[in-house]
C-alpha cells in the first residue's frame, strides 16, 4: 500500500477501504507522507467527493489520531458547534444560558481565518481570559461551575489539526466529507454525547445551499449515531450577518447586551432556539419545557451571571472592553431599502479592518470591526447612519450603500431542523 496508488484510486472516483484511510491519517500524522502528496488527496476528494462509507472510516481515524477526553463522569453534558459565520457570537450567548439551566457545557473552540467564526479570538479579548485549559483544569472547572471553553488542545484530534491547516493552504475548505470528518472527529473525541450544531446556509457561509447543508446534516447525526452521539442539526440563515457588531470585543460587548436583556435581535432570537434544543437533549425534557426555562434564566440574569462566572474562573477581565469612537461613519446616499450589505462584503470588509486574518500566522485587532445601525431590507434614509467603522488603519474607503424602492422580502432566520 502506497500514497500515490490512493492518490490515483480517488482521483479515479473510487471509494477507498478503511485499511487505505487508516494508512492516510496514520503516516500523515507520523510524517511518512508528506503535505504535498496530502494536498493531492484533499485536492481529489474535494472533486470526487466520498461516501458515506468512506467519511465514517475518516472520522474513525482522525479521532483515533490523539487523546479522548472522558466526561462519563456526567449526565448531561450537552455541546454546540457553529459551522462558522460572520458576526457569529452565538457561544458566548447560548454556553452560559444553556449551563445557567444546569446543563453542563463542555466546548473546545477554534480561531477565525478569514471572516468566519472565532470564538477563542473573541474571548481573547478579554484582558487576561485564559483559554488553553489542561484535561485537568477543563474537567475540573465543567465539575465546579457546569461550563468551560477552551482552545484545541494538541492532543486531541491531532490529525484534524494537521488536515485543517492544510487545507486553509491549499483551497480545499469547501467540502462536505472533509468539513463532517474534521467537526465530528474533534466531537467523538471530547466526548461529547449531545451535540446541537448551528450549519449556517448562505453567502457567508462555507455551505452556500440547502441542497448541501441538508446532505452534511444527514451525515453528521449518521456519524453521530455510530458513535452513540444524539446529534441535531438547525440550517440557519449566513446571506446576512447575525447581529449588529462584527469584530471580535464589539461581538463581546453585542453578547453581553443579549445577555443583560438590553438588545432584542435576531441574534438573541436563534439563540434561544439553539439552547431549546441543548437544554431538551440535556435534561431529557420537552421542547416546550427547555424554551420556558431558557427565556426565564435568560430574563432573571441568571444566564449573564453564568457568564460572568465563566468569565472570572478563567482569570478574565470585563473592564478592559473599552469603548472606542469609531474611525469611520458610512452614510447612506439615497433613500430605500437596503440590499447589498450581504454577510461575506461585510466579513470582507471587517477582515480588512483588522478584525479577521488572511493566514494562520497574522495579528488581529481586537477592537476593530463593524457595527450595523441599519441592515438588508432596512429602511434607510439619505445621509443616515448606516455603519460605524472601528479600525487602526488609515484607509480611501468608498463603500456605496445602495438601495431600493421596493421593499425587500425578509429571509427566514432557521431554514429547518434536522434531526
Amino acid at each position: 500500500m502506497n500514497i500515490i496508488d490512493i492518490i490515483l484510486k480517488k482521483k479515479n472516483k473510487q471509494q477507498l477501504t478503511e485499511e487505505e484511510i487508516e494508512y492516510v491519517i496514520k503516516n500523515y500524522v507520523n510524517g511518512k507522507i508528506k503535505d504535498y502528496q496530502m494536498s493531492a488527496l484533499l485536492m481529489a476528494i474535494v472533486i470526487q467527493d466520498m461516501t458515506n462509507k468512506e467519511i465514517n472510516y475518516l472520522t474513525k481515524y482522525m479521532t483515533l489520531s490523539g487523546s479522548k477526553l472522558d466526561l462519563s463522569k456526567f449526565s448531561n453534558v450537552v455541546d454546540k458547534h457553529s459551522t462558522g459565520g460572520v458576526g457569529d457570537k452565538t457561544t458566548l450567548i447560548i454556553a452560559p444560558l444553556v449551563a445557567s439551566c444546569n446543563v453542563k457545557v463542555a466546548k473546545m473552540s477554534g480561531r477565525a481565518l478569514g471572516y468566519t467564526g472565532g470564538t477563542i479570538d473573541k474571548l481573547e479579548s478579554i484582558e487576561n481570559m485564559k483559554l488553553n485549559l489542561t484535561t485537568e483544569e477543563f474537567i475540573n472547572q465543567l465539575d465546579k461551575i457546569g461550563i468551560a471553553i477552551t482552545s484545541q488542545t494538541t492532543d486531541i484530534a491531532i490529525a484534524d489539526k494537521k488536515i485543517y491547516a492544510l487545507r486553509d493552504a491549499t483551497g480545499t475548505v469547501e467540502s462536505i466529507p472533509l468539513i463532517a470528518s474534521s467537526i465530528m472527529s474533534k466531537k467523538i473525541a471530547m466526548g461529547t454525547s449531545n451535540l446541537v450544531i448551528d450549519l449556517k446556509v448562505g453567502k457567508g457561509a462555507l455551505i452556500k445551499n440547502i441542497k448541501d447543508a441538508r446532505r452534511l446534516a444527514n451525515i453528521m447525526i449518521d456519524i453521530g449515531k455510530n458513535n452513540n452521539m444524539k446529534v441535531i442539526c438547525l440550517l440557519t440563515n449566513m446571506n446576512i450577518p447575525l447581529g449588529n457588531n462584527i469584530g471580535n470585543s464589539l461581538e463581546v460587548k453585542e453578547a453581553i447586551d443579549i445577555l443583560t436583556n438590553k438588545k432584542d435581535n435576531e441574534l438573541k432570537t436563534l439563540c434561544i432556539n439553539l439552547a431549546t434544543y441543548m437544554v431538551s437533549l440535556g435534561l431529557n425534557i420537552s421542547l416546550k419545557q427547555a424554551e420556558k426555562m431558557v427565556i426565564n434564566n435568560l430574563k432573571n440574569n441568571n444566564a449573564y451571571k453564568k457568564f460572568k462566572e465563566l468569565i472570572s474562573y478563567q482569570n478574565g477581565n470585563l473592564s478592559s472592553l473599552t469603548k472606542e469612537e469609531p474611525k469611520y461613519i458610512i452614510k447612506a446616499k439615497t433613500s430605500g431599502y437596503i440590499i447589498n450589505l450581504s454577510a461575506d462584503f461585510i466579513g470582507k470588509l471587517a477582515m480588512h479592518l483588522g478584525a479577521g486574518r488572511l493566514n494562520k500566522e497574522d495579528n488581529i485587532d481586537y477592537n476593530a470591526g463593524i457595527i450595523l445601525h441599519k441592515k438588508n431590507g432596512d429602511y434607510v434614509e439619505k445621509d443616515e447612519i448606516v455603519m460605524s467603522l472601528y479600525t487602526k488603519k488609515e484607509l480611501n474607503l468608498d463603500i456605496n450603500i445602495i438601495t431600493s424602492n421596493k421593499k425587500v422580502k425578509k429571509e427566514p432566520l432557521i431554514y429547518e431542523v434536522i434531526k
